[in-house]
């Protein structure tokens, strides 16, 4: 072996050889991927993370290489030194006659090397699976393999892309004024937003620091520094239930400038969303986007639309809000739409609060649903918490059919329907009613659902769509309807526009705010705020949300301290780089593009973490045993 690597040195990896290369000598290492005995040949496929070359060993070029060969088993480490050829040509039997013997599924497939020189770095056990690219293991088996998982052909694209996405990310933030700086992990906890994990400290008994579930407070002071523009690649915490596009720790791009408005974020993430995809994809998104610039939709209008804040728009099926034709028809003689007009008849619900709603979907004819896929689509509505799903089939002169609501309907409000929603012969008309959220959410879920069955969207991957989008202009506040308050919709840092400063003492349901979201098919893959930096508009959105200066200080202290010295203008966003690199990838689980995932369970199968530790260690940390 000490020949090898101390003498032979990798001439190439086992992705490059070419035709070109025929004729030159080559020292190539990696792993056995496939073994075939072709009597006194033996054909090897070597791979490494670059490709698969295949490698003959033929007894009258190296006897002692041929004999390594016969003992070779499926990765094996090995290296080998020999001579570039052509694959040439090889009998067939079916179409009698010489054809190519080249393999157009490899990028190395029209050549081979013939071995003159061979040996054995190491040997391996079998191993519990095929790592191959396409498999059936559970992924439980994977998992607690993951380092022979990692050899896969899909997870090792999918981590090279990830390198890519970091090298255009640090490369195009750079060029535009950006500092690549770090923020602390263990920092203070402060109640609300994501659950923390927490550290006790060993040095200061019964205390405990936070994993930070973001920069946010610390890119800030960055701004405040005067450092102007900022940008990290960087590892994030939250203590929450696990699922498909989340992980308890995560990667951001995270980005924050001074002196900006909406449109300088917007453009800097813009060009480099642009540049990532063409990096990582080949995709030029500027063929679609005129000057990589994505569309803008209202926070109003993605939820009156769509029911959701990051809404697919790669295909239509929109929502119709009908509460307000219910309320004018007086609930029109169907009794669930007659309960609701009567709440807001009598003041029990309010039209500037949040409280409850009629929206309907329409399924086109075209669909050609059956009663068993209604009874489905009513399955999946209460897997989401609705009662059931009221529907009406659209009949010929627009009347309504298989329907209970037929029966007692009035005409009018019937029609007014018919017109409200476009429905047509055919349509099927599906009814949500209730909780605003709880409407939202199912119809949201249902639109996506059938978006898939009828095949608008695929089940799995963006089908070479890219639909990107900008929310914008959300509420500043929403309305805690259990406790009867405002609080924050997102966080209470952020601006509000100028013009609805006002509102914040006497309607703070009206006030909007500059805070955008970036939507790709679908999932939100960014978000950030301009922040609130004058500490006179900070305190009266404090005071809305009834947080005197005692409890700001406690939970703020240190920002809003920094925010009375001098702080500029700034504004920021953080990219989930999990997700864009899942959605790059064509998969529906940020598991299948991060090296070392945790399962649903948030454990670490392969290396059994989270693990039980002594009660000395405990007590190091004055943690009393259970």
């Amino acid at each position: 072996m000490a020949r090898f690597i101390d003498q032979l040195k990798r001439t190439h990896d086992c992705g490059a050889l070419r035709t070109s290369d025929i004729g030159s000598e080559v020292v190539l290492f990696g792993w056995v991927a496939n073994r075939r005995d072709h009597g006194s040949l033996v054909f090897v496929d070597l791979r490494d993370r670059e490709g698969i070359t295949q490698i003959v060993f033929d007894p009258d070029i190296s006897p002692e290489a041929h004999h390594i060969a016969e003992a070779l088993r499926n990765e094996w480490v090995i290296g080998i030194r020999g001579r570039v050829r052509s694959r040439g040509q090889q009998f067939s039997k079916k179409e009698q006659k010489l054809v190519s013997a080249a393999n157009p599924n490899l990028s190395t497939g029209e050549i081979e090397v013939e071995v003159c020189e061979a040996t054995v770095f190491n040997r391996s056990e079998t191993p519990p699976f095929e790592l191959t690219d396409q498999t059936d293991t559970r992924e439980e088996i994977r998992l607690m393999y993951r380092y022979l998982d990692l050899r896969r052909g899909p997870l090792q694209r999918a981590l090279k892309m990830r390198h890519a996405i970091n090298q255009v990310a640090r490369n195009t933030l750079a060029a535009h004024g950006c500092l690549e700086l770090e923020t602390p992990f263990l920092v203070k906890y402060t109640p609300g937003g994501a659950r923390n994990f927490l550290v006790p400290s060993r040095m200061h008994a019964g205390k405990v620091y936070a994993l930070a579930e973001s920069p946010q407070l610390f890119k800030q002071l960055f701004m405040v520094a005067g450092y102007d523009r900022y940008f990290q690649i960087v590892r994030c915490f939250r203590d929450e239930d696990l699922r498909l596009d989340r992980q308890p720790e995560f990667t951001q791009i995270d980005i924050e400038m001074s002196f900006v408005n909406e449109d300088d974020v917007f453009g800097l993430v813009e060009q480099l969303v642009v540049a990532v995809w063409k990096a990582a994809a080949g995709v030029d998104l500027t063929e679609t986007y005129p000057g990589g610039h994505f569309p803008r939709m209202p926070f109003d209008e993605a939820m009156r639309d769509y029911g959701n804040d990051k809404p697919d728009v790669r295909f239509g099926m929109k929502h119709t809000d009908l509460t307000e034709l219910i309320i004018e028809h007086e609930g029109g003689g169907v009794p669930f739409f007659a309960a609701i007009a009567d709440k807001y008849a009598r003041g029990v619900l309010r039209r500037d609060l949040p409280g409850e709603i009629v929206k309907a979907l329409v399924v086109p004819a075209s669909a050609n649903l059956s009663r068993a896929d209604q009874d489905k689509l009513e399955q999946v509505a209460k897997s989401m918490g609705a009662a059931g799903l009221a529907r009406a089939r659209v009949g010929a002169e627009g009347a309504w059919t298989q329907s209970p609501l037929a029966k007692v309907i009035t005409p009018e409000l019937r029609l007014a329907i018919n017109q409200a929603t476009a429905a047509k012969p055919g349509d099927l008309i599906i009814f949500q009613v209730g909780r605003t959220a709880l409407v939202h959410t199912v119809l949201a879920n249902l639109r996506v659902y059938l978006g898939k069955k009828l095949g608008h969207i695929p089940e799995v991957g963006h089908g070479g769509q890219w639909q990107f989008l900008w929310v914008v202009n959300p509420p500043l506040f929403e309305y805690d309807d259990e406790h009867k308050r405002w609080v924050a919709a997102h966080h209470a840092f952020t601006r509000p526009h100028d013009d609805h400063v006002d509102l914040i003492q006497t309607d703070p349901g009206k006030v909007l705010c500059y805070r955008y979201d970036l939507v790709l098919n679908g999932f939100e893959i960014g978000g950030g705020s301009i922040r609130l930096h004058d500490p006179v508009v900070q305190q009266r959105v404090f005071a809305a949300l009834g947080i005197d200066e005692a409890t700001a200080q406690d939970k703020f202290g240190f920002l809003l301290s920094a925010l009375r010295y001098g702080a500029p203008p700034h504004g920021g966003i953080a990219l989930g780089m999990d997700r864009i690199a899942m959605l790059l990838a064509g998969t529906d689980s940020i598991r299948d593009v991060i090296a070392y995932p945790k399962t649903q369970k948030g454990t670490d199968v392969m290396s059994d973490a989270p693990s039980s530790v002594g009660p000395e260690q405990l007590a190091e940390l004055h943690i009393r045993p259970v």
